[in-house]
């Protein structure tokens, strides 16, 4: 094979000008890296991301965002790490980023992978969208130094390869309605601000070249112009909304999914993490072919890549090992794979296996956790006499979840008076389970007052009415009190509200769909009536794949928008080996709870007093949830929003949840049905005891909740209503 440069060492004036030598950089790659990258084929990546600017205020995500594009790309992608350029905060300036650019040109072949990815401000100069690097100040002549999107897409569809892809996590809409919400990366620039002269002629220069490579695919956070990107605050750690969960989704999914397929999937995800904001392809119109993930990142394109090392990478992960102690028992982890809601409460004690050639896995016990790394220790097994090697770069699947069973809903407290936050925050500590939080922690929603816009100034003013909102600062339906009521009364009003949040909380930390080794498929339906019967249309596809052989190509378009009036089923596909128990519960567009009855007569002796009951799934069956009965049907009613529902599978009897579904009084018929539930978030915590009950072989614990992914499958849906 002949020999080529790496990605580095034809940039040496960037990195001299960082003050890193060449060989600093290339000592810290290692062995594995450098066998994944024994191809033909090469995979280059330049990474920008800036919190710090001179003009703006201080972002806290962007350098994360690099951080898990970086851990993604090699461990998931066989990325060599000294083919990989990170440009952070003062190093992200125009003039190196298109150095590195230049550089990038003078080397890429036909059939090498480019990767750009970019977090930070964005904003319109003169109606054109623009990426504001560092070196943002506004010259003297009025002209902004910025890298306009269209350059950019230039700079990439230059690049002589067919396989280019870019990642924007940055918008252009600026919505700071909530102090405690989460951050914007927008800002707005002065109308009498240029483009530079440089930037419109380097333009030209690129237009001017004749290109025969298809457009680069180019991700973009946002999807209009009236969205914002959005950063996501955990304890520990910010990161881009849009980065945390596209990252985190290539983790753990098959790589043989289609782009539009795992967008749909990340949209939601980060529907369910408070922002509206949802991706988009930039110039997908252009692409005639997006094809995989794994087809574009150059997954099982180059015969010199090892068998194994493919299956591997195929099959998804929740992280991977990113140093070995001395002892060769102790290990880091990067946790990059494990979805937000689940890594912000994964406690001590979880397990993971560690994908190997071996007949059995290695297990890895985890100790500490700090944000998105972990300390962990080799399980000891004494029936295991063959030694066993843990390496760096390995990938590990998650075996136990380990969650606290002290789980607080967080509200934040917007703009308020200080006596106002004071009595706020009394009056959420007398609520179970309820606490406020203070600024740059993780919150849930948030507690403030709504605006009002006077008809004369067109002003935005906050009234005394005081309301829920989401995290991006939308009003949470039947909220909002009346005119001078007191802080403490608006707490109590809504402590309902609250306790039916907190349950929807608890019951998406149950979702394994990408780690539960049951097989199981589930169909979101609508049924249409018609003159030759109903008839069903798939809206959204669910399916565990993992411990499964498959490679099939997932390229279902999911349609997430219903139609307020559309009926609605699912039908659920049992394909193990063993009876599962079902369960559903779920919010409506104004966040009411509700949840699937099961009513049936004990015996024939009391065919008047009907109880709730499981609903069972035999193995290899399918069934219709709810089902078809005369005199119900599932529609779709209410507000234009969002529905979420959680269908959840278990080897064991949910009988704690039925207990609890109990209390809520409703009249009983023998048949399914979709009822409002009283009591949400004693559900959720029976729900979360009983997967609890359903593992076996477990030491009990009294502050704890521990899961097998062999006992459970959690599936989340959510859709629009219109």
């Amino acid at each position: 094979m002949m020999k080529r440069r790496t990605f580095l060492q034809r940039i040496g004036s960037v990195l001299a000008v960082l003050g890193i030598t060449e060989a600093e950089w290339l000592s810290l790659g290692n062995n594995y890296y450098q066998a994944l990258a024994q191809t033909s084929s090469r995979k280059l990546a330049l990474l920008v991301g800036i919190n710090n600017y001179s003009q703006f205020p201080t972002l806290n995500g962007c350098l994360t965002d690099v951080e898990l594009q970086k851990q993604l790309l090699i461990h998931r992608f066989g990325f060599q790490l000294s083919d990989i350029l990170c440009l952070t905060d003062e190093q992200a300036s125009k003039s190196l980023i298109q150095k590195a650019f230049n550089d990038l040109n003078s080397q890429v072949k036909p059939g090498d992978v480019v990767y750009f990815h970019f977090s930070g401000y964005s904003s319109y100069v003169k109606s054109q969208k623009a990426l504001i690097l560092f070196d943002d100040s506004l010259e003297k002549k009025g002209e902004a130094n910025y890298l306009l999107e269209q350059t950019l897409q230039l700079i990439l569809h230059a690049l002589k390869t067919e396989n280019v892809i870019a990642v924007l996590d940055s918008g252009y809409s600026i919505n700071h309605s909530k102090n405690c919400g989460l951050k914007v990366r927008a800002v707005q620039i002065p109308d009498n601000i240029n483009i530079a002269d440089d930037e419109l002629e380097y333009q030209k220069q690129l237009k001017s070249q004749a290109i025969t490579t298809p457009p680069a695919l180019i991700l973009s956070a946002t999807s209009n112009p009236n969205q914002s990107a959005r950063e996501l605050q955990m304890s520990g750690f910010s990161s881009g909304l849009f980065t945390y969960a596209l990252t985190q989704y290539l983790w753990e999914n098959n790589l043989t999914t289609t782009v539009q397929f795992g967008l749909q999937k990340v949209n939601s995800t980060v529907q369910q993490l408070g922002s509206n904001q949802q991706s988009t392809l930039i110039n997908s119109k252009k692409i005639q072919q997006l094809g995989t993930f794994a087809s574009n990142f150059g997954i099982g394109a180059d015969i010199n890549i090892q068998s194994q090392i493919e299956s591997e990478r195929s099959g998804g992960a929740e992280g991977a090992i990113t140093a070995v102690e001395e002892d060769g028992k102790a290990v880091q982890l990067w946790l990059g794979g494990v979805p937000a809601h689940v890594l912000e409460y994964m406690g001590a004690n979880s397990r993971f296996a560690v994908i190997s050639n071996s007949a059995s896995s290695p297990n890895l016990v985890l100790r500490v956790r700090s944000g998105l790394t972990a300390k962990a220790s080799l399980r000891t097994d004494s029936s295991t006499e063959t030694p066993i090697t843990l390496q760096v770069g390995q990938l590990i699947q998650e075996v136990v979840r380990v969650i606290p069973k002290n789980i607080q809903l967080n509200i934040g407290l917007d703009k308020l008076e200080r006596i106002e936050r004071v009595d706020a925050t009394s009056a959420f500590a007398t609520l179970n389970h309820i606490s406020s939080t203070v600024a740059e922690q993780p919150t849930d929603y948030i507690f403030g007052k709504l605006l009002d816009k006077p008809q004369e100034t067109g002003a935005m003013l906050s009234s005394s009415r005081y309301g829920l909102f989401t995290l991006s600062g939308e009003l949470i339906t039947n909220t909002v009190g009346e005119v001078g009521e007191a802080v403490k009364v608006a707490a109590q009003r809504l402590a309902p509200k609250l306790q039916t949040l907190l349950a929807a909380k608890l019951w998406r930390i149950t979702e394994n769909e990408a780690s539960s080794l049951l097989n199981v498929k589930v169909t979101l339906e609508t049924v249409v009536a018609s003159h030759d019967g109903a008839s069903s249309q798939p809206i959204m596809i669910r399916e565990t794949l993992r411990g499964q052989a498959s490679t099939k190509v997932l390229t279902t378009i999911e349609l997430n928008k219903l139609s307020i009036g559309n009926r609605i089923q699912y039908q659920v596909e049992n394909k193990s080996n063993q009876t599962l128990y079902l369960m559903l519960l779920g919010l409506d567009s104004s966040k009411n709870a509700f949840g699937l009855y099961a009513w049936q007569n004990k015996s024939e002796d009391a065919p008047s007093n009907p109880s709730l009951q499981n609903i069972t799934i035999e193995p290899g069956a399918t069934s219709t949830v709810p089902q078809t009965n005369p005199g119900f049907e599932w529609i779709i009613q209410g507000l234009s929003d969002s529905w979420e529902v959680q269908l959840i599978l278990s080897t064991a009897p949910f009988t704690q949840t039925l207990a609890a579904l109990s209390v809520t009084k409703v009249a009983r018929v023998e048949q399914q049905r979709i009822v409002p539930v009283s009591n949400p978030s004693e559900v959720a915590i029976a729900l979360l005891q009983d997967l609890h009950d359903a593992y076996k072989d477990k030491k009990d614990t009294s502050d704890a909740y521990v899961w097998n992914v062999n006992n459970w499958a959690s599936f989340s849906f959510v859709f629009q209503a219109q």
